[in-house]
């Protein structure tokens, strides 16, 4: 069997990325000097140009008006590890052409440390896989839910989108190997397990709107509309015995706790991380932001006192991607992070493939709702949907049947 060289770059990012550092660093973030002088090699010295080229206007700014040195050089670098991690995702799926087969393999390795987790939820060594949050809701209390190796449920939830992605629109298209079932079964799973409630419906809209801008086309194939209607009227059969026979489930109360704004974690990554990121940005500039590190300094006092928590808890943050990026590069940074999007959506015509679409609408709507600034599984994620990595996927190709081999590398943004 031929060894996958980068499977084990790949099991670091997936699995064991933070096991044993300190909080806020990665073992990706100790490999950039690798990562350099892989893309070097593969003839982009030069690539860190773009980098600072961007944020030349903000860094002027965010130094007129006044910064912590030592906080805003730290956070500049730590972009920087972010950008050259990204720039060697990139060019690893334009040049490898066997990505299917990591994501095959991370699957099986998931879904068996997701059995080891299983087992070990009701054993002293629980806190290994799972995360107990009581404070999500009032009636939750001591709910489980699996993190695997990562720092938190929504974290690695996000991390699996990908792989969910991927192997949902297999199915979708009847391009599925082996048990259906199981396989179902193993991107389901650990998606439940993990109760990100943010991770689960930006997914469940994105699906949504996968079918409405392909409706015709799905409707046409009656292979497709047979699978849509197993999985449509399965997932309708478990809300059903849920409401009659377990009204008090942890999905319902926490739907209903988030839709009647009791959820605080809900509010915190929704409506409240707005607020924050106004006052953040404009205690300097609500134009340019307050700067890449400057949230330890300027940020943590006025969160602390918006939460009237006591003295000695821990660190805060603003746990939204789109409202960090308001507090740091202000209303022009929020703007160009759109533009940026958008741009490459239509120039790299998402909409000509279906895994892409779904990434696209999924990352798209999370980032006002989870994640932040540095966090590289999300930019994975957006890299995969501006990258046409899997043109089996596209929407000229039959829906029903096998698909010709591909022998073309697949187009970059």
């Amino acid at each position: 069997m031929k060894l996958n060289k980068y499977l084990p770059f790949a099991f670091i990012y997936f699995f064991v990325n933070a096991v044993g550092l300190p909080f806020g660093v990665l073992y990706t973030t100790i490999l950039t000097p690798i990562f350099y002088l892989w893309i070097s090699l593969k003839g982009k010295a030069l690539v860190v140009l773009p980098f600072f080229f961007l944020l030349a206007p903000f860094i002027i700014n965010h130094l007129i008006n006044g910064v912590d040195i030592y906080f805003y050089e730290r956070s500049i670098l730590l972009y920087l590890t972010v950008y050259i991690f990204c720039l060697a995702f990139h060019t690893l799926i334009r040049t490898y052409g066997d990505i299917e087969d990591i994501f095959k393999k991370i699957l099986l390795y998931n879904f068996a440390l997701t059995i080891l987790a299983l087992f070990l939820v009701l054993t002293p060594y629980r806190f290994l896989f799972w995360s107990d949050w009581s404070y999500l809701t009032g009636g939750v209390i001591g709910l489980p839910r699996l993190q695997m190796l990562t720092y938190e449920p929504s974290y690695y939830s996000t991390l699996f989108v990908p792989i969910f992605a991927f192997y949902f629109v297999k199915y979708l298209l009847k391009q599925l190997n082996g048990n259906v079932l199981i396989t179902l079964t193993m991107i389901i799973l650990p998606l439940v397990f993990s109760f990100s409630l943010g991770v689960i419906s930006g997914l469940a809209l994105a699906i949504a709107v996968l079918f409405l801008v392909n409706f015709s086309k799905f409707l046409s194939s009656k292979r497709l509309f047979y699978s849509l209607s197993i999985l449509a009227l399965s997932s309708l059969l478990i809300l059903i015995i849920l409401f009659v026979f377990y009204q008090d489930n942890p999905l319902f109360i926490r739907v209903t706790s988030f839709l009647s704004g009791n959820d605080q974690s809900g509010r915190g990554r929704t409506s409240e991380a707005f607020q924050l990121a106004y006052l953040i940005a404009d205690a300097k500039s609500i134009w340019w932001g307050v700067g890449p590190g400057q949230l330890k300094i300027i940020g943590d006092p006025i969160i602390r006192e918006f939460y009237h928590y006591p003295p000695g808890y821990g660190q805060v943050s603003i746990p939204n991607a789109f409202a960090e990026t308001v507090a740091l590069f202000g209303i022009v940074g929020a703007i160009l992070r759109l533009l940026i999007e958008l741009y490459l959506f239509f120039r790299t015509k998402v909409l000509k493939n279906y895994f892409r679409t779904l990434l696209f609408f999924y990352i798209f709507v999370y980032q006002f709702t989870g994640s932040y600034t540095t966090n590289i599984a999300e930019y994975v994620i957006w890299i995969l949907a501006f990258t046409n990595v899997f043109p089996e996927f596209d929407k000229n190709q039959k829906i029903q049947g096998k698909l010709p081999q591909y022998q073309v590398k697949p187009k970059s943004f």
